[in-house]
């Protein structure tokens, strides 16, 4: 069966979700929060004094990002008074949080969004350029297997894909290339390597390396010397079955490709 880009879901609850999540991260009072914490845990006083509100709007503002699981807050020591150092609630962001969040707006930006929810498709876009500044690496994600939901980003102008091969690890860059661990029977070595990512300006194209087990995009396999653009939302497959491996490429945006 051929394996599709990712479409974003028509289902109402699921739109519903994804509408009150983003509600939570459009405010760019809760976004300058959530860079705030990113360095360490602060109290609530330390936090409005960064962003320059009043005590009250940020405690509202913090209330609602712990509610959606970014953020946690754990009991720590304020500042030294004359009457000694009092306890406080801290709030920093869960392992991993803004990296998270980064990802999964990234997985939604990529996907087709049916019509009538072009807003949506807006808003994650929205949030996501502020979270990141304008500019994020684009990344894969990957869906199957032990390491399922790994990120990789693509920081390298040449990127080889493949399984783990640790004696010949000189002729690859553990650094910038996708490796995977060895459950991943299936996929060739990456000193071979299974596949390669290249980049173009802001063009990225795949090619098949000569693997056994092919490499498919979209369900489509990449002929021999072929190399194939690819763009946010689409499926990458290195070899099929048991062992393989599957991406989910987030950014660039297909709108933006």
């Amino acid at each position: 069966m051929m394996t599709r880009t990712v479409v974003l879901s028509e289902d109402p609850e699921f739109l519903a979700e994804l509408s009150e999540y983003l509600e939570v991260l459009s405010s760019p009072t809760r976004l300058k929060i959530l860079r705030a914490i990113e360095r360490r845990p602060m109290e609530i006083r330390e936090i409005a004094s960064e962003i320059e509100t009043s005590y009250e709007n940020t405690k509202k503002h913090l209330n609602k990002l712990t509610a959606t699981g970014i953020i946690k807050k754990e009991a720590g020591l304020g500042r030294e008074t004359a009457k000694g150092v009092h306890p406080v609630w801290k709030f920093s962001l869960q392992p991993g949080g803004l990296e998270s969040v980064i990802t999964s707006l990234g997985v939604f930006s990529s996907g087709a969004v049916p019509a009538g929810f072009g807003d949506v498709a807006s808003r994650v876009r929205t949030v996501k350029s502020i979270l990141t500044g304008g500019e994020a690496l684009p990344m894969l994600l990957l869906t199957l297997g032990e390491e399922d939901g790994r990120v990789f980003p693509l920081n390298s102008d040449t990127i080889a894909l493949g399984r783990e091969d640790l004696p010949n690890e000189a002729r690859y860059t553990p650094a910038t290339d996708i490796i995977l661990p060895a459950s991943y029977a299936a996929v060739s070595r990456v000193s071979r390597p299974h596949a390669r990512l290249s980049r173009t300006g802001e063009q990225w194209r795949l090619e098949d390396c000569g693997s056994t087990g092919q490499t498919m995009v979209n369900g489509v396999p990449l002929g021999r010397g072929e190399k194939r653009p690819v763009i946010g939302g689409d499926i990458i497959d290195l070899a099929n079955g048991v062992g393989s491996a599957r991406f989910v490429v987030i950014g660039p945006d297909s709108d933006e490709g």
